[in-house]
């Protein structure tokens, strides 16, 4: 069955089709991030910090939706899926916490049951909603908001381990250890916090909120249009993500150009 919005603009069709480009900027993003691994090895402590904030955070939260490209299998194709598991892993080592098999799983169950209490694990929990309802509360969830993201699918909906998990925590984890090993304490500390920083506290983390939080009533998903989808993929543009989950972030403008409404 053919949905209404295909119906109306069928060459829509025309851009459900990977994009080639991501792997190669996903590899540069690696490679980037393993340079500044070696740079901050021998700095102040001071530096490595700022840095982690400044840089390394920028990297990290792009790769984390350039992972959340891959999980669309927009690298390889969906004929490919495979493909598109492995590269995900690559893309997962200069974040240094394993995350991109198990975000594929959780994420579909986000577009298939959007909003959906006991399901939907992208949704802050009835606790987090009651329990951070103050200026500050709030300030510390933003903050901590990486580690609800990650424990929030233990508590609400856990699924079994699948072998791809394994495989992407043991990969992760021997990475990590290469690096505490060749580069040093400083190296590690500046990945790993490259990851909180850059998923928390960040300008760029402002589209977690933007994306779904219900403003108006009936109204549960949003698009920003600025100048921060540089940065990450195109994710702002989240109602035609939705609309149509097979297109890269590459073009998804094209959407909104044929068919704004």
């Amino acid at each position: 069955m053919v949905s209404p919005q295909l119906a109306k603009y069928p060459e829509i069709k025309s851009l459900m089709k990977p994009d080639p480009n991501l792997i190669w900027i996903i590899i540069m993003m690696v490679l980037t991030q393993l340079g500044a691994f070696y740079i901050v090895k021998d700095l102040d402590w001071k530096w490595v910090i700022f840095g982690a904030y400044a840089f390394g955070s920028c990297i990290n939260h792009s790769m984390t939706l350039a992972i959340h490209e891959i999980a669309h299998n927009a690298a390889f194709g969906n004929c490919k899926a495979m493909w598109n598991r492995w590269f995900g892993m690559f893309a997962n080592l200069p974040i240094g916490i394993p995350y991109s098999i198990s975000f594929k799983r959780y994420h579909m169950d986000h577009h298939r049951y959007l909003g959906a209490d006991g399901v939907d694990v992208d949704i802050p929990t009835d606790f987090e909603g009651w329990f951070f309802c103050t200026a500050f509360r709030k300030f510390i969830w933003v903050i901590l908001q990486p580690l609800f993201y990650a424990f929030r699918p233990l508590f609400i909906n856990p699924k079994p381990i699948t072998y791809l998990e394994v495989i992407n925590t043991v990969a992760q984890v021997t990475f990590d250890i290469l690096i505490y090993y060749f580069l040093g304490i400083k190296s590690l500390v500046y990945m790993l916090a490259a990851s909180l920083l850059g998923l928390g506290l960040h300008p760029i983390s402002g589209h977690f909120i933007a994306e779904h939080y219900m403003f108006l009533k009936g109204h549960e998903t949003y698009s920003y249009y600025g100048p921060l989808n540089l940065l990450t993929f195109n994710v702002g543009y989240h109602n035609e993500h939705h609309d149509f989950p097979n297109i890269p972030g590459k073009s998804l403008p094209l959407v909104r150009k044929i068919a704004a409404e």
